[in-house]
């Protein structure tokens, strides 16, 4: 419905028809730390939930559904674009038949669980330009059209479910006319040589603020809060990858501590293979790995302190219960199910996620290494060390139990979940000041009984670690033994685990999990990319840094042009793979990045 005061007239909302999403490469995120979005080369915000990560879509392009909001010109274009260093405040860029013009564009902030501002700033670099801007958000992952529209003086104001939306600087929008365009407000604006215009969109669950925010303030404070939260990594092998790594990571932690996984949901690992997961959440595994970024970067701290305040709660919460995975502010995990809609080619909508309801026990040694890592920097406070002291419990008690293990498969006595742990238990009770009187005496025996039990029945007659005692595979995560502190790289086991993990699971520079029987690496499913991060590090350690950095090299230019990871690299067709960003990837690329690694 649109309205001008106080009268109306009806109009019927509809997404548009058969429009195909992007390859995963191409796409641009945005975010504010409690909701994310992803930005289409045409300008389009194809996926951005509200009010948080784990809510309903309110732009479900990128699925099939609908919902939008499109910046770009009218004529002719070939799309570029790049971040501004060290922030997640993207310029699409369009050279065109007329020139070249710009669209930057952020989620404002800092923000609130309850409000979210999407600034875009529209400027003509040469040449005079025609743009067009089609806003048409849509609730319940956009089935539910938001097309209450009236204008309010020089705003546009609309709302339904539960949502509010307010749209200034667009006074001359009015209601769409072509079919694909109806219930949607189009605005048409000239921009001439060096010209600019901004476009302020305002989301919230709760009444607005009288007046709009003005635009000048909002990116004055968004650049304020980037250069902030953002160092300068100049002590990294790649600053400039390892800065805009760490934004990704700040703009996928809520202001709760916790990190999602990715930003989106059901994006097909494997086209028609069922492997496709909502990752909008936060795992025990994930945010230890993050949290260890604020642990060797200088001016990242606030990354570790983060982490290190997320998992302790869940760790004093649940005890030897604590889940694999919670919502950002600590609730459960929804159990999976499925949503009517077209879904990204190749996969269908699932939303929530099973682990949240399996017993991985990796986690528990993931969670003492990060507070180990705390402890070590001066930055574990006393409910950081009763956390350490819930993990240990829950190891000591769950340690001989199957779990689901790292890659989230059936229960079995994964030898990675015990070595993690080992390796976890052997970094808090080296941890020193701080630490409880019998921590140590508790930890270092229960580490070396479990390894002596672990040797007898998951050690491969070559010498290498294998999955489980009656798995005989290798896994590339098997070389997080070493990393993680459970052997030294100079232990035989470590060095023979190394050499089959790059023999039987390298591809063309790449690392897969594991083989599957019957079919080829590539066959199964894509390669792993944090597995090349793990080799890299391993490499490092081990004394071969050449060959560390073609592990990492290898690993770091398969991004697009946005340089954003996925879980899955397809090593044949050069594709990403699986939800996008994946904020371990960015994790591990940073924290193998650090100078001190290499030579």
């Amino acid at each position: 419905m649109f309205g001008s005061g106080n009268g109306y007239a009806p109009a019927v909302a509809v997404p548009e028809p058969g429009r195909s999403p992007y390859a995963l490469r191409d796409y641009a995120f945005i975010a504010d730390g409690e909701r994310g979005a992803l930005i289409a080369p045409d300008g389009g915000l194809a996926w951005l939930c509200f009010p948080g990560w784990a809510d309903q879509a309110v732009a479900a392009g990128l699925v099939g559904s609908g919902g939008r909001y499109e910046v770009g010109p009218i004529s002719r274009w070939v799309p570029g674009g790049a971040y501004e260093d060290g922030s997640l405040i993207w310029r699409s860029r369009w050279v065109t038949d007329e020139g070249i013009v710009e669209c930057r564009q952020a989620l404002c902030c800092p923000t609130t669980p309850r409000r979210a501002i999407v600034l875009r700033q529209v400027r003509s670099v040469h040449g005079h330009h025609r743009i067009r801007a089609v806003l048409g958000l849509a609730g319940d992952y956009g089935r539910r059209p938001i097309d209450h529209w009236r204008r309010d003086g020089k705003v546009w104001t609309a709302s339904g479910g539960g949502l509010r939306v307010r749209w200034s600087g667009a006074t001359a929008a009015s209601p769409g006319r072509r079919k694909a365009d109806r219930g949607h407000l189009v605005l048409e604006l000239d921009v001439g040589p060096g010209e600019s215009r901004d476009l302020v969109l305002e989301l919230a669950a709760d009444p607005f603020p009288d007046l709009p925010p003005p635009p000048d303030l909002c990116w004055r404070e968004t650049e304020d809060y980037w250069r902030a939260a953002v160092p300068d990594c100049a002590d990294t092998v790649a600053p400039r990858d390892a800065r805009h790594s760490i934004a990704v990571l700040r703009g996928m932690t809520a202001s709760s501590g916790g990190t999602v996984a990715a930003a989106t949901m059901s994006l097909p690992e494997r086209a028609q293979a069922g492997r496709n997961y909502d990752y909008r959440y936060s795992w025990i595994r994930d945010t230890s790995c993050i949290g260890r970024v604020g642990a060797v970067v200088k001016g990242a701290e606030t990354v570790l302190d983060d982490a290190v305040r997320w998992t302790t709660a869940r760790l004093l919460d649940d005890g030897a219960g604590t889940m694999p995975a919670y919502t950002v502010d600590g609730r459960p995990v929804p159990g999976e199910r499925t949503l009517d809609l077209p879904g990204y080619p190749g996969g269908s909508e699932l939303v929530g996620n099973r682990a949240g309801g399996q017993f991985q026990l990796d986690a528990f040694g993931e969670a003492l290494v990060l507070l180990a890592d705390a402890a070590a920097v001066d930055r574990l406070d006393v409910d950081g060390w009763r956390g350490a002291e819930a993990a240990v419990a829950a190891i000591e008690d769950r340690w001989t139990e199957p779990d689901a293990g790292i890659w989230e498969t059936r229960p079995n006595r994964w030898t990675q979940s015990r070595l993690m742990c080992i390796g976890g238990l052997k970094a808090i009770g080296a941890a020193g000041v701080g630490a409880p009187a019998a921590l140590a005496s508790r930890v270092l025996p229960l580490a070396d009984r479990m390894l002596s039990d672990i040797d007898g029945c998951s050690l491969h007659p070559s010498g290498r670690w294998q999955r489980a005692p009656d798995d005989d595979r290798v896994d590339g995560s098997l070389l997080l033994a070493e990393l993680r502190g459970a052997l030294p790289p100079t232990d035989p086991r470590s060095a023979a685990t190394r050499l089959a993990v790059a023999e039987d699971l390298g591809e063309d520079g790449y690392l897969y999990r594991y083989a599957h029987p019957g079919r080829t690496l590539a066959e199964a499913e894509g390669a792993f990319l944090i597995c090349n991060f793990w080799m890299a590090l391993a490499c490092l350690r081990s004394g071969k840094p050449v060959e560390g950095a073609r592990w990492f090299e290898r690993a770091r230019g398969s991004c697009g042009p946005a340089a954003l990871y996925s879980e899955e690299f397809d090593v044949r067709q050069r594709q990403l793979r699986g939800n996008l960003p994946q904020a371990f990837v960015h994790a591990a690329l940073v924290e193998t990045s650090v100078a001190t690694q290499w030579p």
